[in-house]
């Protein structure tokens, strides 16, 4: 993962404890104090909300323990790597676009940042400049053209 993930990562998980942890509790605590717990959605909605956000809490904590930060300036441009910023011209259509490879926690389709993960990710990996990707799309087909390949 880039240096920015983690750090977006690190800062998530500080908020989620620091504050919708803290938050949840209390929820709890007002739901308790209004009586008899078997009959109080209030209280049974805090606790599935207390659930959700410590299981939520755990995959993120287990993300960051396995995470490593990929030093982009050593990454080979010759060919299609996670971190890859690259530029593509579309076969079907003649349109060019341009997205860089991040990992799935990362990926932003706004920030032209598509996960690895996806079928456009996987298809590229491991192209090399002037080659024709061909990957399956929940359309169809779609050929690119690697135009280049940068960090």
């Amino acid at each position: 993962m880039t240096q920015e993930g983690l750090d977006k990562l690190t800062k998530e998980l500080k908020h989620l404890k620091r504050v919708e942890r803290p938050s949840v509790t209390q929820q709890i605590a007002e739901a308790r104090d209004k009586g008899d717990l078997s009959e109080n959605a209030e209280y049974d909605a805090a606790k599935e909300a207390q659930g959700l956000l410590e299981l939520k809490i755990s995959k993120m904590e287990a993300t960051l323990s396995d995470a490593v930060v990929i030093d982009e300036s050593k990454l080979d441009t010759d060919r299609i790597l996670i971190l890859s910023k690259v530029k593509l011209k579309n076969q079907n259509n003649g349109m060019e676009v341009e997205y860089t490879i991040v990992p799935e926690t990362e990926a932003d389709l706004k920030a032209k940042k598509i996960s690895v993960e996806s079928p456009i990710g996987k298809g590229l990996l491991g192209k090399k400049l002037g080659e024709i990707a061909e990957i399956q799309v929940p359309n169809g087909s779609v050929k690119f053209e690697i135009i280049s390949i940068g960090r």
